[in-house]
């Protein structure tokens, strides 16, 4: 697939998941201001990526934490958005429509590395499904730099390009959604009951 059809699916896909938006939005550019990337224009974002982009900003999640599935989205004005998965990396894709994407990251789960680097997520090989993590999603979508490294890693999982994988985080995320709730509200109510017991 040529590098203009990559780096512009992700912004075609998420269309549908825009649709309600409001129609704040910035001069030049459709993105609502409260959804547009917060940091300063950042040419080199990989450089010293987990110190200036520590918290993802859709869910704030530490992306250290979730550096085997952290994901980086580095659009062609110099904004970056750093996220702690696919799930929010599609997000960020969705809200900045009018914002090309320059290069998207995704880690190479195929590293030994105890935080897994980046790899541009266009040549990525990623599992969907198969015995991995899921981050912000019931089916986990992992991202390889090396195709035989995802497909030793595949397991029952099925192996997917970039687009394939963005395209199955839109499909999920009704039901993807609904669980993050159930989840979160989960844990306030446990909270809640912790500080009525102290």
């Amino acid at each position: 697939m040529n590098r203009r059809k990559f780096l512009a699916a992700g912004t075609t896909l998420g269309l549908a998941a825009t649709a309600a938006l409001p129609a704040l939005a910035a001069e030049g550019d459709g993105t609502p201001m409260q959804f547009m990337p917060k940091k300063a224009k950042d040419p080199t974002p990989l450089v010293d990526e987990l110190t200036k982009y520590p918290k993802c900003p859709y869910c704030g999640m530490d992306r250290k934490e979730y550096h085997f599935s952290r994901h980086l989205v580095h659009y062609s004005d110099d904004l970056v958005d750093g996220t702690c998965s696919l799930h929010c990396a599609a997000i960020s894709l969705s809200v900045n429509l009018d914002r090309v994407p320059k290069a998207i990251y995704a880690p190479d789960n195929g590293s030994g590395d105890a935080i897994k680097p980046m790899t541009s997520a266009e040549g990525a090989t990623y599992v969907i499904g198969g015995d991995h993590k899921g981050v912000m999603t019931k089916k986990p979508k992992t991202s390889f730099a090396s195709k035989l490294a995802a497909e030793a890693a595949k397991g029952d999982g099925e192996l997917a390009d970039f687009n394939k994988a963005l395209t199955a985080t839109y499909l999920g995320m009704a039901e993807d959604t609904m669980m993050i709730r159930m989840k979160r509200d989960e844990k306030r109510r446990h909270m809640m009951g912790d500080m009525h017991k102290g």
